[in-house]
């Protein structure tokens, strides 16, 4: 459980809010986990801890199919640094152990942080990227023993509901000076019209094959819940870089032939400076442009 003060700025507006991981882990306040009908999973990307949560793309996107008359909520379930080992990670030792959850839907927004994890990296690993679990042995022991104590647990939730951090992290959400000085997005036409896909497909089969071989157990997992697997590829203010660009396009084909759900979103996101803060991250304009591009599909599945 965190609860933490954060003021968020963004074009001369300035909100001050909380952020918060409830006591099963998700952002936001508690909800019952059998009234949970779909969950968003993915990286810092779209857990989006610096913006209030209305500003995040969840938050667009929630806004949207209530606005369309579609009574889903997606519930954020990600985690910074997450890519989809850590995602399988953290379905097999929280997800899936939640015996109240049922969701319907569970959508994957994938891509960018699998091109920052080694080959061959171990998915059981206790280190796996996320940090489901605190990989830290002596720390891990101590908060499995407090987590067990009714007590304890129970002085936790006090303070989660009435005693968040006093100080307040102040957050500039504005593009910065450095992160446009090297903006340099590589449009998806570019990329189709440059890239050879099947020298690219030799090039990286050994990092496609492992991605796609974890994108399959994704969805296997996913059934183990009754629930249905939506694939959503994933850009940056780097745009369609050759490694990001058949990664996507893999997934993507990959979907056609098992036939998986999958929504292109990386394929549509227009080149804007004004979408990222950061170089990685949404900006307020990003986020709503994105979950617009997410919704236009997404609204086809659930109707």
């Amino acid at each position: 459980m965190k609860n933490h003060e954060i003021t968020w700025s963004y074009k001369g507006e300035t909100i001050k809010y909380n952020y918060r991981r409830n006591y099963h882990g998700f952002r936001g306040l508690d909800v019952e986990l059998s009234k949970i009908k779909a969950i968003i999973i993915g990286g810092s990307l779209i857990d989006e801890r610096y913006k209030p949560h209305k500003y995040t793309v969840t938050g667009f996107i929630n806004k949207i199919l209530k606005d369309n008359k579609i009574k889903v909520e997606l519930i954020n379930g990600s985690i910074l640094a997450q890519s989809t080992v850590g995602i399988i990670y953290g379905l097999e030792n929280w997800i899936m152990r939640l015996k109240d959850l049922k969701p319907k839907y569970l959508l994957y927004y994938v891509g960018f942080n699998d091109l920052l994890i080694p080959e061959d990296i171990k998915i059981k690993s206790i280190s796996s990227d996320g940090h489901v679990l605190n990989p830290d042995p002596k720390e891990r022991f101590f908060d499995n023993v407090k987590s067990r104590s009714i007590i304890y647990d129970s002085l936790r939730i006090i303070k989660y509901k009435h005693l968040p951090k006093k100080k307040f992290i102040k957050y500039d959400g504005n593009p910065s000076s450095d992160y446009k000085e090297k903006y340099n997005f590589i449009k998806y036409e570019t990329a189709k019209n440059t890239y050879n896909i099947e020298f690219l497909s030799y090039k990286h089969k050994k990092k496609i094959k492992q991605y796609l071989e974890r994108i399959d157990l994704i969805s296997e997992i996913s059934k183990n819940k009754n629930s249905e697997a939506i694939f959503i590829t994933n850009i940056v203010s780097f745009g369609h870089t050759e490694m990001l660009y058949i990664l996507n396009l893999s997934l993507i084909t990959h979907c056609k032939i098992k036939k998986y759900r999958c929504i292109d979103a990386a394929k549509k996101i227009k080149d804007d400076i004004n979408f990222w803060y950061d170089g990685i991250h949404f900006t307020k304009d990003g986020a709503k442009y994105t979950a617009n591009i997410i919704a236009e599909e997404l609204l086809k599945i659930l109707d």
